[in-house]
């Protein structure tokens, strides 16, 4: 069978003030009526049922994660203890889909995407899931850029598997690259090899198992005690345990990067990972001199800017390519060249205690 882990563990810290410790970015509205995390369940529709769709979130998250998605059985959404990166988080919901299906197909995806061409998507989809029923192949989602992005890892496959057919095809990957810098993410996008790293992933749940014993033994090791049967009190007890031990590391640093038989399909489904508030004005719909704005907002002669008003009546006079994100007890202002620093806000935040505000 076909399963899907959704990754949803992290706050979006780069979304503050809307994102906040008690309601992370995967859960907010940010394009369109329906959550983040409520449009990547419903984009797997005709390709997983929902009683197959499983979510890795943070323990304090599960009762909002149940709400947003009622449909989907209580059993399947899997409580982190402690967040410690992608490795562990998969490594934990591959073992408990072994435990159901050893046979099984697992397609691996963050919560908080958008994705608007589905056809195209389920496209990719159906490609990977043939490549990962190949013995030991892990598949991996790459998006063909657009432009030389630095905020992106890159992905270079080998250009004698591609050919000049607009189908999806696997291909096999020969090397992963670090967000780079601007010239670098030039010479990428000019060799026609490199794709962006989506974070989206497919594969047996026997193959990666196998893998991260191979590569990440630590981490295998560490959910070994996660057997089927446990009542629900000591499998809280081992997931913990399990956690505690674990490093914290990503799965492409971890496996990825150091197995064999890795294979890319590149998509092209109008994709964004909607990473800070730029990405978010940058897929709203625009009006006069190019300003997106939501709620009461008056603007003269100001232009290219993202307003989200809230409750109040938000002015802007004679300013350009700026951010306002205006909440009941905190109001973001920056330019949208810095909307990357947002996060070293929160940091701040954290930092002198100031928990009302995080």
């Amino acid at each position: 069978m076909i399963h899907a882990v959704i990754m949803a563990g992290g706050i979006g810290s780069r979304f503050w003030p809307m994102s906040r410790r008690d309601s992370p970015k995967q859960f907010l509205s940010i394009i369109g009526e329906d959550t983040l995390i409520q449009n990547t369940v419903a984009r797997l529709n005709g390709i997983v049922p929902i009683e197959n769709c499983h979510v890795v979130t943070h323990v304090r998250y599960v009762e909002n994660t149940l709400q947003q998605i009622p449909a989907m059985p209580a059993s399947n959404i899997l409580a982190e203890p402690i967040s410690r990166n992608t490795a562990p988080c998969i490594a934990y919901a591959a073992l408990k889909i072994f435990q159901k299906d050893p046979n099984g197909v697992m397609i691996v995806l963050p919560a908080d995407h958008v994705i608007r061409n589905v056809r195209k998507f389920h496209e990719a989809l159906k490609v990977g899931i043939e490549k990962a029923n190949e013995e030991n192949a892990l598949v991996t989602i790459g998006i063909e850029p657009t432009f030389p992005a630095t905020g992106y890892g890159y992905i270079q496959f080998d250009p004698e598997d591609s050919d000049d057919s607009d189908d999806p095809k696997a291909l096999f990957v020969k090397t992963f690259a670090e967000k780079p810098n601007i010239e670098t993410a030039e010479r990428f996008l000019d060799s026609g090899d490199f794709l962006w790293n989506s974070g989206m992933f497919i594969w047996r749940v026997d193959s990666i198992l196998h893998a991260l014993e191979q590569h990440l033994p630590e981490v295998f090791e560490a959910f070994a005690g996660l057997e089927k049967g446990l009542t629900e009190e000591e499998e809280t007890s081992v997931v913990l345990r399990s956690f505690q031990a674990c490093p914290s590391i990503s799965i492409d640093y971890g496996v990825m990067e150091r197995a064999d038989k890795v294979y890319v399909v590149p998509g092209s489904f109008d994709w964004s990972d909607v990473g800070d508030w730029k990405a978010v004005y940058e897929l709203r719909e625009k009006g006069n001199a190019g300003n997106a704005v939501e709620g009461n907002v008056i603007l003269h002669d100001s232009s290219r800017c993202f307003v989200q008003a809230g409750d109040k009546l938000v002015a802007l006079i004679g300013v350009n390519d700026l951010v306002v994100v205006n909440t009941e007890d905190a109001l973001l202002v920056c330019h949208q060249d810095a909307t990357q620093r947002v996060k070293n806000i929160v940091d701040y935040l954290y930092t002198h205690q100031l928990d009302d505000y995080v």
